[in-house]
């Protein structure tokens, strides 16, 4: 798999198609690219390029915890590597925290969005409460308990090690006080934006965006169909379609979403077959 680095960090990435326009196709939570190589790959046989990535902190990607929001530090990487592959504007795509780092690659460089293509918003009290938990407290916990030794035990950063074994290395160098600052900070970070109606991004924000967007609701208690349906009401050039009506009362329905990969994959190819031909 190649690797460039960006920023201070390796990441490693995947190219899917070999024409047509650029699509990037980021997953939610710290989720590597695997968890959307199939969406990625629907969506590269319908005549698109797709860029597929481990975010910084997740797969086999390197591990860094620098600047004051980790999705805003995402995006910025995003960018980089978009800059270096010389894509130019592309269709970008993700999923929960992966619209989250969207929304803000093209709150921030908005040349070089073309479209918005959203699925599973996160919204809401619970998902604030809870994400915070899953991203940013439980690390805050181990770390505090059983220094770094306890950080590359726990499951997410035993899965990086395992991809990268770098990752133990640059962890180990980091120390347990670097750790413990730049997971405070980030959980800061978070928390003062998780309470909008679309976490992470302020509605004045989401009303001043121009870009063409297909926004699809989630069906679980973290991505609440409340989510993406404010999403929708507050971008101006936004779609709304459905793939999951039936909420579920779990935390995520992952099993849910991979048997509905072709439905969900339908509705953005249709989505980005209407904007190249209106672009």
């Amino acid at each position: 798999m190649p690797v460039m680095r960006v920023r201070g960090v390796d990441l490693v990435y995947e190219i899917m198609g070999d024409r047509g326009s650029w699509v990037t196709v980021t997953p939610g939570g710290r989720r590597g690219m695997a968890g959307e190589r199939e969406l990625g790959r629907m969506i590269a046989e319908a005549g698109f390029r797709v860029l597929l990535h481990d975010r910084r902190n997740t797969g086999a990607s390197g591990i860094a915890l620098t600047g004051e929001s980790e999705s805003m530090e995402q995006a910025e990487d995003l960018l980089a590597l978009m800059q270096g592959l010389r894509t130019g504007p592309a269709f970008v795509a993700g999923s929960s925290s992966g619209a989250r780092m969207s929304l803000l690659l093209a709150k921030h460089h908005p040349e070089a969005v073309k479209a918005l293509l959203l699925w599973r918003v996160t919204g809401g009290p619970y998902a604030a409460h809870r994400l915070a938990y899953n991203y940013y407290e439980q690390f805050l916990e181990a770390v505090g308990s059983g220094g770094i030794d306890a950080i590359c035990d726990m499951d997410h950063f035993a899965a990086m090690i395992e991809a990268n074994p770098a990752n133990e290395e640059t962890l180990r160098t980091m120390g347990a006080a670097a750790f413990t600052a730049g997971m405070q900070r980030w959980l800061e970070s978070f928390r003062k934006d998780a309470d909008y109606p679309v976490a992470g991004i302020s509605p004045g924000d989401m009303r001043q965006m121009t870009h063409p967007a297909i926004v699809i609701p989630g069906n679980d208690r973290i991505h609440p169909a409340a989510g993406a349906q404010a999403a929708h009401r507050l971008l101006p050039y936004s779609i709304y379609r459905e793939v999951l009506t039936h909420p579920v009362d779990i935390d995520v329905d992952f099993d849910g979403w991979a048997a509905k990969t072709g439905s969900l994959a339908s509705h953005f190819i249709d989505f980005l077959r209407a904007c190249d031909r209106a672009l």
